[in-house]
């Protein structure tokens, strides 16, 4: 017999430390994929000064652009402390606790990608087109985000509450 089946187990036959194993998998590959895109936009950013229109950038260009790498080091430091954290509860029958806090962890990474990329863009816009298509692409792709990220994720959870467990 596979233990005790944990309440909410939604048909699984599983045990709680199973399921924090499996809960705590799912979480690093997300982490995996949020590393990746917050990697790919430090990367852009950190090549700008090497590039000669650079220079041309104005205080607030150039403020947009160092407030985006700050975000994109605090962004890069929120999706690693899982990791840190991990290292410290090793061992120590904490999993509920590694995975409740890598949970909570992980929708502020969420949230720092997410203004990570609002950011970028609001600059690239800005430098390219001008102050106020910079604004409107900044503005523009935050609403789109924030109907994305909570809204829709908000909307699923309730549609399955109404529907039940399949």
């Amino acid at each position: 017999m596979a233990g005790p089946v944990a309440p909410k187990d939604y048909g699984r036959d599983e045990s709680r430390a199973e399921r924090m194993d499996r809960n705590w998998s799912e979480l690093l590959q997300e982490l995996r994929v949020l590393q990746t895109g917050v990697q790919l936009l430090a990367g852009f950013l950190l090549t700008l000064p090497f590039q000669a229109r650079f220079e041309t950038l104005d205080g607030y260009q150039t403020s947009l652009y160092l407030a985006n790498v700050v975000l994109a080091a605090l962004t890069t430091a929120t999706i690693l402390l899982p990791v840190s954290v991990h290292r410290r509860l090793f061992r120590q029958g904490l999993k509920a606790t590694l995975v409740a806090s890598a949970d909570a962890i992980m929708k502020v990474s969420l949230a720092g990608v997410a203004l990570l990329s609002v950011g970028t863009t609001s600059l690239i816009f800005d430098v390219t087109l001008g102050r106020a298509a910079g604004l409107m692409a900044g503005l523009g792709l935050l609403s789109v985000l924030v109907l994305l990220l909570v809204f829709v994720p908000s909307a699923l959870r309730r549609k399955g509450r109404e529907e039940g467990p399949a």
